[in-house]
């Protein structure tokens, strides 16, 4: 009777709680990845951000300054000489006009190196240095290139037969290219050197002194290729 009463007079909380179990966690391992995965984020941040400025840039160079494509033509020819000699020789008397026209309203252009060649059924003729100058903005500037002399030529059955026929048409197949080293100026800043090539693909008619023997010839548009 006594244990009975001291268990009802004395207070009861029921059993013992355990104590919560701690659990510890290294650093590099478990499922999450560190300063690895911190430094990642920062170079794709710097990445994308990088590339968002460097576009930005580019389209706002583009707004202000609104660049055009120089265009290249040959307006005029002259051959007065293109005849083909028993030993493969060719002796030849080209003469040329040739415009630039630069349609930027803020874009000069510094040729520092023009370098005019002519080529007969891909062998190369004559090479002429021309002399180096400016274009101002909205400006057409002219070249008179001249090739006259004469070149051993290898000419297989295939360009021996074109060759002829060419002769009987009177009009002849020439390349004229040029290779160029220029400056862009914008403003108070210029760019680097490009090493830009133009390409003349010409029907040229003899011109016999009474006349052209294949007609008269056509302005063309030479092609631009950075």
């Amino acid at each position: 009777m006594s244990d009975k009463q001291a268990h009802l007079n004395g207070a009861y909380y029921g059993p013992s709680i355990p104590p919560p179990t701690r659990t510890y966690h290294r650093p590099g391992r478990g499922s999450g990845c560190g300063c690895g995965c911190c430094l990642l984020k920062c170079l794709f941040n710097i990445i994308i951000t990088a590339i968002v400025i460097i576009g930005l840039a580019v389209f706002i160079f583009w707004l202000i300054f609104r660049p055009n494509k120089v265009k290249f033509h040959v307006t005029d020819v002259q051959l007065t000489q293109f005849n083909l000699t028993s030993n493969n020789t060719l002796h030849y008397n080209l003469a040329l006009n040739m415009t630039i026209r630069n349609p930027n309203r803020r874009i000069g252009i510094y040729y520092d190196r023009i370098e005019a060649r002519a080529y007969y059924e891909d062998q190369r003729l004559d090479t002429e240095t021309l002399t180096p100058f400016y274009q101002g903005h909205k400006n057409t500037s002219y070249l008179n290139p001249v090739f006259v002399g004469q070149q051993f030529v290898r000419l297989g059955a295939d360009e021996t037969s074109e060759f002829n026929e060419d002769r009987v048409n009177g009009v002849y197949d020439i390349d004229v290219k040029l290779y160029l080293r220029i400056r862009f100026k914008l403003g108070r800043v210029k760019t680097g050197r490009f090493k830009p090539r133009i390409s003349c693909d010409l029907k040229v008619p003899l011109n016999t002194g009474n006349g052209s023997f294949g007609g008269t010839f056509k302005t063309t548009r030479c092609d631009l290729d950075f």
